[in-house]
């Protein structure tokens, strides 16, 4: 599923660092999203591709973040799916589907989303419940789980075309998009450790 950008209200905050701050959160906290072992492999890809992100309080002091996040020297005109995780690598752990980067002819891409990035970030089941049947792979029963905190950050290909477009290793299938058919991971956030995702510096 592909969705418009909603703009660049944040874009003054951004800040590009060579590693991620620790710093405490006060206004925003900023990050960069590092490239994922799989995505190194793929021969078309930028040497300049990267990705940053910053959470900031929305509206300032309020009770939920925006995070906006920005690709750079991507491939033109594509669409690349962000997720909340658990961990950075395989096998990710719970995951939580939050939107489409869309870049321009540059392969410069921004989103904006308002939700919850912080470590009250969390994925809760009170019980297993019947789930529809959408597409071929989804479960049907669900699942039963306590809290479960999620405080990384990952970006995939919309596609498998596009991968392999960008010469990625050939037809990998992952199901991060919203047909279940989505390519291979291109950013994640394993320069922060597996129990301390970029999410749980935000108070």
């Amino acid at each position: 599923m592909r969705y418009t950008t909603l703009g660049l209200a944040f874009a003054t905050m951004i800040a590009l660092s060579a590693t991620p701050s620790f710093a405490g959160f006060d206004e925003n906290f900023s990050f960069d999203l590092v490239l994922s072992n799989g995505a190194k492999a793929c021969t078309k890809l930028s040497p300049k591709a990267s990705a940053h992100a910053t959470i900031a309080a929305f509206p300032p002091s309020g009770p939920v973040e925006k995070m906006h996040v920005e690709l750079f020297n991507m491939p033109p005109n594509g669409d690349f799916v962000i997720f909340i995780i658990q961990v950075p690598n395989k096998p990710f752990g719970l995951s939580w589907y939050n939107g489409d980067i869309l870049t321009d002819d540059d392969g410069h891409g921004v989103l904006d989303i308002v939700g919850r990035f912080s470590t009250g970030t969390f994925i809760l089941s009170p019980g297993a419940v019947p789930s529809p049947p959408v597409f071929p792979d989804d479960s049907t029963t669900g699942v039963k789980t306590a809290p479960v905190q999620i405080y990384h950050v990952g970006i995939w290909f919309n596609s498998v075309a596009e991968a392999n477009s960008a010469g990625c290793p050939p037809n990998v299938v992952t199901p991060f998009t919203s047909n279940h058919m989505a390519g291979i991971q291109i950013f994640n956030t394993s320069n922060f450790p597996n129990d301390f995702g970029p999410l749980r510096h935000v108070q």
